[in-house]
């Protein structure tokens, strides 16, 4: 069995404690510049820091806003409507809470449940379209606006997450349009998570245990309850800053491998301590469905051959959801709970 879990990256005494900020507002303006001004930047930010903010990114505060409360509206429903909409094979509907433990990543050991539940929204399907593994339709609770807000929110994510895509590209010597293929439908994930109050706080027992995402790149859109931490790749946890009307980017597993290492892919955590509840909408987004992540041009050479066979994203997936999310699918505790 192909294992696709990465090893911890060496700890750097060098690396950077602070995380960039990009205003992107000239590249969305389609400024010809705006490429050359963030390329070598934006490079430092993928190699050595694994986190960036984005400003002036054109997702209105409103849908932002509206997001966060369809978030919060599921989750206050009654439990049995809410298991009614169980996580399903396709890693779509509710996650209930202390039902996951992180599993792929080997940052730390023995993890507990985690303590978060969650509801897992895909890009909407043709009734008519096959299903196939992690291409399902969703499943739609009976909240007023639930669907019509989530479906807007992912639309302009996306359109966000493809605005990066020339970024990423200039960042590895490629040409600016090197992702577009790749990404023609993005596969992508909206995780509206709640975790509740967490007062006491237990060994190994997380919001959400210490982990790197499976994303070719993760957007989230900022709150005002804190409750993340970054580890920077020198060692130390930072609890990550807010910066109002930004959105905060990070890189996962897939975009990792796929660069061959090159581009981090930082873990991170979830403890809240803040005394209240905690939403959090991450938006979560990968290449096409079918589309074979080969070691890119610019990430291998004689001295630095190919370290990962390529793979499809439901190939990944399946990996992923067999070690998390298993017992969740069959209705089951976890094992180790």
């Amino acid at each position: 069995m192909t294992v696709y879990a990465p090893s911890l990256a060496p700890i750097r005494s060098d690396a950077p404690e602070e995380i960039p900020v990009f205003d992107i507002g000239a590249l969305r303006a389609g400024d010809p510049d705006a490429l050359d001004d963030l390329r070598d930047r934006f490079r430092h930010a993928l190699e050595d820091v694994g986190f960036y903010f984005v400003v002036n990114h054109g997702v209105p505060a409103q849908l932002i806003t509206a997001t966060f409360q369809a978030a919060a509206a599921f989750h206050a429903q009654p439990e049995e409507a809410k298991l009614a909409l169980r996580i399903n094979e396709h890693n779509i509907g509710y996650l209930p809470f202390r039902s996951s433990v992180t599993r792929h990543s080997k940052l730390n050991a023995n993890n507990k449940p985690n303590l978060v539940e969650a509801f897992f929204v895909k890009r909407e399907m043709d009734a008519a379209a096959p299903v196939a593994p992690f291409k399902a339709p969703n499943r739609w609770p009976n909240v007023p606006g639930f669907r019509d807000t989530t479906m807007a929110y992912c639309a302009a994510m996306e359109a966000l997450g493809k605005s990066l895509l020339p970024l990423y590209a200039g960042a590895l010597d490629l040409p600016p349009d090197w992702f577009d293929a790749a990404f023609a439908e993005p596969m992508y994930t909206l995780r509206l998570a709640h975790y509740p109050r967490q007062d006491v706080v237990q060994d190994n027992e997380f919001g959400l245990a210490p982990h790197s995402d499976t994303s070719f790149m993760t957007l989230l859109a900022q709150n005002d309850v804190p409750g993340l931490s970054i580890r920077l790749p020198n060692g130390r946890w930072l609890d990550a800053p807010s910066l109002p009307g930004s959105i905060l980017v990070n890189g996962g597993d897939l975009m990792r491998r796929w660069t061959n290492d090159r581009f981090l892919a930082t873990p991170h955590r979830v403890i809240n301590r803040s005394g209240q509840d905690r939403y959090a909408i991450p938006f979560f987004m990968d290449c096409s469905y079918d589309w074979r992540m080969e070691c890119l041009p610019t990430c291998q050479g004689p001295g630095n051959p190919p370290k990962y066979d390529p793979i499809t994203y439901p190939e990944y997936m399946t990996w992923f959801r067999n070690q998390n999310y298993a017992a969740a699918v069959r209705g089951t505790e976890p094992a180790d709970a």
